[in-house]
Formats: C-alpha cells, structure tokens, sequence
C-alpha cells in the first residue's frame, strides 16, 4: 500500500477508502467484478437475482443472487463510449471499431467477410472544413503568421489570430451541418462513379456497389473533419468481385469531384446572413497500402479510425456534457476560443430552432455521430458485441456447471430474473483500485495483441 500512498499524493479521503475498500468482506470478488467490467470507470450497480430452469422438468439448473456479492450488489460496465467519460469502456467500444473497420479493408471470417476483399480498390480519404479564418498553426516554415515558432504542445495552436475577425458563426453551423454535408458527399460519390463509369445510376446498381466506413475527429480550431475508409465491390457487396473499369485512380478522382460538388444551403434569418457550406479545399486521399513513401497497412488504418471514435471535442479543451445555462460558462476554465465557439451557438440558437444548437454546444455545434458506415462494408458494431456476448455467455455456462454450447434457441430452457437499479459509479477508493485494474488488463491485451502479430508475421516469413 505504500506505493498506492505515494501514487495518491497527499489525498487522505482517497487513501483511507481505498484501505477500507481493501480490508473489506469479499475484496476478491470485487475485484474480480471490476474485471469482467474491464475496470469500468462509472459501473451500473445492480440488486436482485436470476434463475435458470429446464423448461420441460422444472428442474433448477442455476440461481444466483446479488445478497452474496460486496455491498449486495452487481457492477455492470456503463458502455459510454467516450474516453472522458470511461476510459475502459471507451476502450472496448475502440476495439469493436478497429475490427469493423479491419475486416473491411482485409475481411474477417469469423464474421463471414472474404479475405478477397483485400483486391477491391480501396482508399483512405480525408474531408476537412473550409477557413473561418487565420488561426495559429505550425506551417513548414515553421512560423506562424504572428511571428512565432510554436512548440506542438502550445495551448495557442489552433486558436483564432485576430477572434474579432474570426467566423465564430460559420464555424458551429458548419459543424452543425457536417452530417448533411457527409451524406450528401455519398450521394454525388455514387453518381460520380458511374458517370465515370459511363453508367447510369440504375446501371451503376447492377455493376458496382460503394462502401465506406467514416469517423469524425475535431480539429484544435474546433472544425469537424472526416477520414474515412472507401471501397468499390461488386453489386452484391464485399462478397461480389467490383467490376474491371473500377479503380483505386478512378476512386480518388470520383472522390475529390463529389467533394467539391457538395453544397448545403443555409437561409438568412434576421442579421444573419445565408451561407453555402462547403468542404474545404484540403481533401486527401490515400490508396491503402502506400502514404507518402510510407507503407499504409490495413492495421495503420483501422487503429487511427478507432482511435478518433472515442473522442468527442477534447482537443478543444471544450467540456463532455450538455450546457445548462450560459451562466455556467464563467464556472469552467475554457480557452477562449472554445467560449467563443459555445457562445455562437446560443447567439445563433434562437434564429435556427430546427438545428438545437445550444444543445449541442458543448460538441461545438456538432450534432451528428463519430462513427458510421455503409450497410454493405462489414460487420456491425451489435455483430461484434454480440460476439463477446457469447464468448461471455459460454464461460458462465462453464463456471455454472451447464453444458458451453447449450442452445436455447428451441426453449431448452427458461431464465426468469428480476433486477432493481441500485446507482452507478465508485466511491474514491474504489475509482483508484478501478483505474489500475483497468491499465492492468489494457497492458496485457496490448501484450498478447503483439506477441499474436509477431506470430503471424513469422508465418508469413516461414510461408
């Protein structure tokens, strides 16, 4: 306990629970709860009890109830996605999404997606937002326009130059709008496809089908852009060879042509005026398997997209829940220019009521969600989990003494259960015991996922 001492500083409120947590009835099997949480930051806490009975005899082949468990209880994991909120849970959600979009650029069998998707033409592309105006940046001559160097950790980077000039409004109703502008992008990507094609839109069902998995990431000005991965196969999908005119080149420029096609309106009301919100002019793309001289892998990409849909607006230092009132902004330590960007949207929030803009000012505008894909690309995210739900389901059947692969779809068997909602989160002590557990098992799942890798590669070498 002296290390945990040290590593908690001088907070005694923290320290004497963390020993009462410790030096409690039934520790290990906290512990061992938080585990199969996978150290759950905010776990839902659950009272009550089930029972598993053989639907034909009656007979009881399994209860349980939470009056054995620590305090009474059953800690379940939150599932929130977002790091600042649970880095566990958010941790598992990344998992999922490295896998979703893996399998579709190299296929999963697991999940019924062929390796040969891997010879579909595919690209990794970025859509970034249009200027607002001049922010501090780090340019390759490696002077800002104020004169400066600036070092990459300077909190300046990516704030406005002159915020008196700075388009705080086209900024958040940019932001606001993005989804409307990603799905309009997918509309003129499939028409620019076939018009390069020479098909018809109709025709173009029958040949060629597009695919593509996306994630939002928030620039330090506070602007929303898009990296996403995209594909061509065949009409049936991933399962279906693309046709022999469609191409990683025809790909790209099908891309960059949509890009710069898409506009979406937005009308005056009042003192503001209308705009036409477009991309911005920096668009790029990538073939998958090469970036600048530097091999992109399927790995490389999967991990970067994954990494993006746990975050929300972080890196604009801006806070991860709802605004109240606008009062509450003098309460929290925000840079200015993320104040400014919130306080656009209660400006603007009035004279725009269909786009909720106040209630998403603490996403900056941004209202649309961090993860999306086609219906065609891979599996789901609800495939994925369900995948670990078995996994999980078959070691409880183990542990209860019931058969691994009992099958209930045919009502072998009858579950009846009854829960009560019993809060959620930790006490200080448990949060810190939480916290390590968590780091623990993260550094042990980075450690097996390296040593299988280096496996694989020596098999590909051996091969």
């Amino acid at each position: 306990m002296a290390g945990a001492a040290a590593s908690l500083g001088t907070d005694p409120l923290t320290l004497a629970d963390l020993l009462r947590v410790a030096n409690a009835p039934g520790f290990e099997r906290w512990q061992e709860q938080v585990r199969r949480t996978g150290g759950c930051a905010h776990p839902i806490r659950l009272m009550g009890q089930t029972t598993t009975r053989d639907a034909k005899s009656g007979d009881v082949l399994y209860a349980y109830s939470t009056e054995a468990e620590p305090g009474g209880m059953l800690r379940v994991a939150c599932g929130n996605r977002r790091a600042s909120r649970c880095p566990a849970c958010a941790w598992t959600y990344a998992g999922d999404v490295y896998h979703l979009i893996r399998a579709g650029i190299t296929g999963d069998s697991r999940m019924g997606i062929s390796g040969e998707i891997r010879q579909h033409p595919g690209v990794f592309a970025t859509l970034t937002a249009p200027s607002f105006g001049p922010v501090h940046n780090r340019p390759a001559s490696g002077r800002c326009r104020c004169g400066s160097s600036h070092a990459d950790d300077d909190p300046a980077l990516g704030t406005a130059l002159d915020s008196g000039r700075y388009d705080y409004a086209g900024a958040v109703l940019w932001n606001n709008h993005a989804g409307d502008l990603w799905r309009r992008f997918t509309i003129y990507l499939r028409r620019e496809v076939a018009a390069r094609a020479g098909l018809s839109q109709s025709a173009m069902k029958e040949e060629c089908r597009v695919s593509f998995g996306k994630v939002a990431e928030f620039q330090k000005r506070g602007a929303v852009h898009f990296h996403a991965v995209v594909r061509l196969d065949g009409p049936d999908g991933p399962d279906s060879p693309p046709p022999s005119w469609a191409t990683v080149d025809l790909l790209d420029d099908a891309i960059r042509a949509a890009a710069a096609r898409v506009a979406v309106p937005v009308p005056s009301v009042g003192a503001f005026p209308s705009r036409e919100l477009r991309w911005g002019s920096q668009v790029d793309v990538q073939p998958i398997g090469s970036m600048d001289g530097v091999e992109l892998t399927d790995t490389a990409v999967a991990s970067y997209v994954a990494k993006y849909a746990t975050k929300a607006a972080e890196t604009t230092e801006t806070v991860d829940r709802r605004i109240g009132e606008l009062s509450e902004l003098d309460k929290l330590s925000l840079p200015a220019h993320t104040r400014h960007l919130i306080e656009a949207c209660r400006t603007l929030d009035d004279a725009y009521p269909d786009r909720l803009l106040w209630h998403w000012a603490h996403m900056l505008g941004f209202r649309g969600h961090f993860m999306t894909k086609s219906r065609a690309y891979s599996t789901t995210l609800s495939e994925r989990r369900q995948v670990r739900a078995d996994y999980r389901a078959r070691q409880e059947r183990r542990e209860r003494g019931l058969p691994e692969d009992l099958d209930d779809s045919e009502g072998s068997t009858l579950v009846l259960a009854h829960w009560t909602y019993a809060g959620q989160g930790h006490t200080p002590g448990e949060s810190w015991l939480a916290a390590t557990i968590a780091k623990e098992m993260r550094l042990n799942r980075e450690i097996a996922r390296e040593v299988r890798q280096d496996q694989l590669e020596w098999e590909e070498l051996a091969a």
